[in-house]
């Protein structure tokens, strides 16, 4: 089956905006044993509502984007929620993102979540599971061709980020539905070749966690598991340095006493942090590109770019790079988004997010083990101690420059890094086979939901 890619006819009743339809399915088209049903005649919304009590904690839920499911965002008081009513999860039921959908954020509730609350902004539905498989539906609405009529659907007064896909227009898709057995047949592939990639993607996880723990046992740190304060405690004056309980969670005053204890240097006199904004004058051709806090990460450095024009630059735009610079993302610090500019992303601009150092200023320490070490667990602790703020933690510049970093001699430094350059090239390895193994499944499934593949039952 294939959706039409050019004009066709539908009836006027059909067109509430001036988009092709969802109504996108032949009839005629559909596989032996097929019907052409609307969700709404196949789920029920969940309209259950309890009213907020300001005394009673609520742990709330969301739905994250590109089909990763849902998670605990957070436990609150009921007087902390500006809604008057939340809606408790019904196990598994379909979920999605009203804001949201366009980035694919559909879920299905596990059982583990059936005890959390969500806003009005999360719509949930209980499957006819005589008729349909809640991971089905799910995977329907996984598909490309239909997260592009969703975008079309979802609407808005703003900007795409505004935008969303309201519950009629949900119930309004008409979906291609082949019987139990064969919906069973490609969940089950679905889930066999999702474990696969799972497993792949562990693989790659344990390499990383042994480089650290490499690093971290030929400077001689062994680092503290996380231990949370309990109750009242003591500190010598020496020790004090602000009002804040999670600043002296026990690991990161452990951490910092083996760090003390060695050759150091805190990262404020190892880098030479600057401010280098830009002018229109440095883009002759008036546009540039822009890398933002979301195209860094601990994994790949910089991974991409949007152009952007000179006269439309985002107020946050406002740092010019050079390759060799150091950017180091000052919010949520812990993610590790760090990066050593190279020469593809010479003379971009980055966002204000980024704090910049264009040198190293000592000659003891290597810029690779540098960036290493702060994107380590030893690394990232010292940050996460360091940055304030609740929904949006972020580290000032005066506090970064604090974290410590040990100074072992160069030659050490060069035979960590070495053993750091072979796993990362088998790293890079599993994770392309992980991309082709996920752009191989999400295209098979997508083809057999759409029922241009078969596929056998039991």
């Amino acid at each position: 089956m294939k959706l039409p890619k050019r004009a066709f006819i539908v009836w006027w009743k059909d067109i509430d905006k001036w988009i092709s339809p969802k109504h996108v399915f032949l009839s005629s088209n559909l596989p032996p044993g097929w019907s052409l049903v609307s969700v709404g005649d196949i789920v029920s919304q969940v309209l259950e509502r309890v009213k907020v009590d300001h005394v009673k904690e609520y742990k709330m839920v969301g739905v994250r984007c590109y089909g990763e499911g849902t998670f605990h965002r957070e436990t609150v008081k009921g007087n902390s929620l500006s809604a008057t009513y939340v809606t408790p999860l019904v196990s598994n039921a379909f979920i999605y993102n009203r804001l949201f959908a366009w980035k694919e954020s559909f879920a299905v509730v596990p059982k583990e979540h059936a005890d959390c609350f969500v806003s009005n902004e999360f719509p949930q539905f209980v499957v006819n599971e005589e008729r349909i498989l809640p991971c089905y539906l799910y995977l329907f609405f996984m598909c490309n061709a239909i997260v592009k009529e969703v975008n079309k659907a979802s609407i808005g007064s703003s900007a795409v980020s505004r935008n969303r896909f309201k519950e009629e227009d949900f119930l309004d898709f008409e979906i291609p539905l082949p019987p139990l057995p064969i919906q069973q047949a490609i969940v089950e592939r679905w889930t066999k070749a999702k474990e696969e990639i799972k497993s792949k993607k562990d693989s790659t996880g344990d390499i990383q966690k042994s480089l650290e723990e490499n690093l971290l046992n030929k400077i001689g740190v062994d680092l503290p598991p996380v231990t949370q304060r309990k109750g009242a405690f003591s500190l010598e004056w020496q020790d004090f340095e602000r009002w804040d309980t999670f600043f002296y969670r026990e690991d990161f005053i452990q951490l910092e006493k083996q760090l003390l204890s060695m050759k150091h240097a805190p990262l404020g006199k190892i880098l030479n942090f600057i401010s280098r904004t830009w002018k229109p004058s440095d883009f002759p051709d008036g546009v540039f590109e822009y890398v933002e806090i979301s195209s860094v990460n601990k994994e790949n450095g910089i991974f991409g770019s949007k152009i952007v024009n000179v006269n439309n630059a985002p107020s946050r735009a406002t740092t010019l790079i050079k390759k060799g610079d150091f950017l180091i993302s000052t919010t949520r610090p812990y993610l590790g988004a760090f990066a050593i500019v190279p020469d593809k992303y010479d003379n971009c601009v980055c966002s204000s997010g980024f704090a910049l150092a264009d040198k190293i200023n000592i000659p003891e320490i290597d810029k690779d083990f540098l960036l290493f070490f702060l994107q380590c667990q030893a690394g990232l602790r010292q940050v996460e101690r360091r940055m304030t703020g609740g929904l949006y933690p972020a580290i000032v510049q005066a506090e970064l420059e604090r974290v410590i970093v040990p100074l072992p001699p160069l030659e050490i430094q060069k035979v960590i890094m070495k053993e750091v350059k072979d796993g990362q090239h088998k790293i890079a390895c599993e994770s392309g086979a992980v991309a082709r193994k996920t752009l191989e499944i999400n295209t098979e499934i997508e083809e057999l939901i759409l029922g241009a593949k078969s596929i056998a039952t039991s």
